[in-house]
């Protein structure tokens, strides 16, 4: 066996590997996919009536205004938090999680029920408090966070109950935001995998095109 043959072996076959792997392979799968799913190779990206990007359908963003359908709540406020004014600790674990708080946990409850301090800085309002002070019949998902905490959808019964508060802001009939609401439902994946659940970012977006 001569080691000078096999070492120039080993090497050409690893340059033919990595030719195929890290250079020909991802230029091709590139090249289909943008030919056949430019839409989710591009980030599933969703614009308003402007052309404007506002956002991708698969990243959740926090809609607190009684004029739109809210999101869930976020451990991570959906990456929003500026990192060097992050004051409530929003972004200590990452720009993606959860909170890993037990349902014992005194901080997971005080975000829930709210807590009072004559601090006014220290106080917390609570979902749930805000939730019943909108006339909003609390769900487990408008209470709770998602396992990333980026999750774009709410169930189709957390945004139902939201129907009186925002038919009541804008001036519309309820059963508009019925349609709207069946409009922007995500079946289950395949059929079988997962639960529906309405995409807030495309419902709020449909909304402000009502006339």
């Amino acid at each position: 066996m001569n080691p000078v043959r096999e070492i120039g072996r080993a090497i050409r076959t690893t340059l033919v590997l990595w030719v195929l792997v890290a250079v020909i392979y991802p230029f091709a799968m590139l090249a289909i996919s943008q030919l056949a799913f430019p839409y989710q190779a591009n980030g599933s990206l969703l614009k308003n009536a402007q052309g404007q990007v506002v956002g991708s359908a698969l990243i959740g963003q926090p809609f607190t205004s009684d004029r739109y359908f809210n999101s869930r709540p976020s451990s991570t406020s959906y990456s929003t938090a500026d990192p060097k004014q992050d004051k409530a600790g929003v972004l200590k674990t990452g720009v993606s999680g959860a909170s890993n708080l037990a349902p014992s946990n005194p901080a997971l409850l005080d975000r829930i029920k709210g807590k009072s301090d004559p601090d006014p800085t220290k106080a917390i309002a609570g979902d749930l408090p805000r939730l019943q002070q909108a006339g909003i019949k609390p769900t487990a998902d408008l209470i709770y966070t998602s396992g990333s905490s980026l999750d774009p959808h709410i169930t189709p019964e957390a945004a139902r109950a939201q129907i009186q508060r925002v038919a009541g802001v804008r001036k519309l009939q309820p059963n508009r935001l019925e349609i709207l609401i069946s409009q922007n439902t995500d079946d289950r994946s395949f059929g079988i995998f997962g639960e529906p659940g309405v995409n807030v970012l495309k419902l709020n977006l449909a909304l402000d095109a009502l006339r």
